[in-house]
């Protein structure tokens, strides 16, 4: 196969279907999106079976258990993928909102319209159901996609796409609108993110390693997080009751996740009387604790934190540690150890949250709730392409607007400048 002839191809075809999906209808790109979502429940047991070779194949090449809870899918889970789809088909089309009219003194009206980037390039790790979320977002923002997923998912991706295809052909969509690479040969993403003249953004959703060499070598913007390092702060006007359960949920919940919760900071004045109990809790459920010099006094089964833990994103039965004197001790350590993804204050105090959510330099921001709902889902978006960590052009997990921009438009009656 020549790999470069072969994404040339896709580039090109991506980019014409991404004029029919910029001016398809909301009708049409519903109609599609339900269509997907009937093609995966009807395709449950095949897409199963292909799955079932992928997680076989990774567990014989010694994947981590971390990548093969991603990779897994089970009966809920192609549910949760048709359902995902139906969510997005039910959301507002942000496609050609009209806002921030005004009249200029003369006489024209100037405001925004809402369109889409054009192609989207995907390129993702281990997580099948990326596949059928991406397709659908990218979609309904009428834009039209180039999707890369990981070797390990090779059959559950292309089990999908059959699905996607299905969908778009029944709504009398161009089929080009989403196409999921059938190679894993890693050339074509190499390809894939030096082709400005099709692609207009590439999100890349894996590993740091990967995020690293798309960010290196990509010729076209690239929409990213590399790590979640995600902070809970117990402050010292912290509820103990609503301690326990966020603490509890942000790093137990479920450990291969960005959103999890990878650093603890506890306010000096309740250290004291609240950390033995949460660090009981964690130990019981399995988390090994790295803390600095007073957690150690405070934890006697605590091993020492190094400045490498503070910075490390575990992605496992590890959490770091550190008692800090007040909230701005707090947000200091926040600010400079963070990966700039979710961290959360657990307070009753009213300043502190406002100081908190105003001076942490994080994507989410949280108060008073787990750190695991920095997801799209839960913030409404229907599902999300990503999590950002920049500052442009998207923040936070991406949805249906990150994946659109707003161009300026000027409706006037004949006005001419003098």
């Amino acid at each position: 196969m020549d790999i470069k002839q072969t994404m040339e191809n896709v580039g090109q075809a991506a980019r014409a279907a991404s004029r029919e999906t910029a001016r398809a209808s909301t009708a049409a790109k519903n109609a599609a999106l339900l269509a997907m979502a009937r093609a995966i429940r009807d395709g449950r047991g095949a897409l199963l079976a292909a799955n079932a070779e992928d997680v076989a194949e990774a567990k014989a090449n010694g994947l981590d258990a971390a990548m093969i809870d991603r990779l897994m899918l089970t009966a809920q889970g192609v549910e949760s993928m048709a359902q995902g789809l139906e969510q997005v088909a039910a959301l507002p089309d942000p496609v050609g909102e009209i806002s921030d009219m005004k009249r200029r003194p003369s006489g024209i009206q100037v405001g925004k319209m809402r369109v889409p980037l054009g192609v989207v390039g995907i390129i993702y790790e281990a997580r099948p159901n990326v596949t059928a979320d991406a397709a659908a977002l990218c979609l309904k923002s009428g834009n039209a996609a180039i999707l890369r997923g990981g070797k390990e998912a090779i059959r559950s991706n292309q089990a999908i796409a059959a699905c996607v295809r299905s969908g778009l052909k029944a709504a009398g969509l161009p089929e080009a609108a989403v196409q999921v690479i059938a190679t894993t040969d890693r050339a074509a993403v190499g390809e894939l993110v030096a082709m400005p003249q099709y692609v207009d953004v590439i999100v890349p959703r894996g590993g740091k390693g990967l995020i690293e060499r798309i960010s290196k070598e990509a010729r076209v913007p690239v929409i990213k997080h590399l790590d979640g390092n995600c902070h809970v702060y117990v402050d010292a006007a912290a509820d103990a009751d609503k301690a326990m359960r966020i603490v509890e949920n942000a790093k137990t919940q479920r450990l291969g996740t960005c959103n999890t919760a990878e650093s603890l900071l506890i306010a000096r004045p309740v250290a004291a009387a609240l950390l033995p109990k949460l660090a009981a809790m964690l130990a019981g459920k399995g988390i090994e604790i790295r803390g600095c010099a007073e957690t150690q006094q405070l934890v006697p089964g605590a091993k020492p934190a190094s400045e490498e833990d503070y910075y490390t994103e575990y992605l496992a039965a590890i959490i770091s540690v550190k008692v800090v004197a007040d909230v701005g001790e707090a947000i200091e350590h926040i600010n400079r150890y963070s990966s700039a993804h979710t961290e959360a204050i657990v307070t009753e105090d009213y300043t502190n949250a406002i100081r908190f959510l105003r001076e942490v330099d994080s994507s989410s921001v949280m108060v008073n709730a787990s750190t695991r709902f920095a997801d799209g889902f839960e913030y409404g978006l229907g599902a999300e392409i990503g999590i950002s960590t920049d500052k442009f052009h998207a923040r936070g997990p991406v949805g249906l607007e990150g994946l659109t921009s707003q161009k300026w438009i000027v409706l006037g009656n004949g006005e001419v400048r003098s």
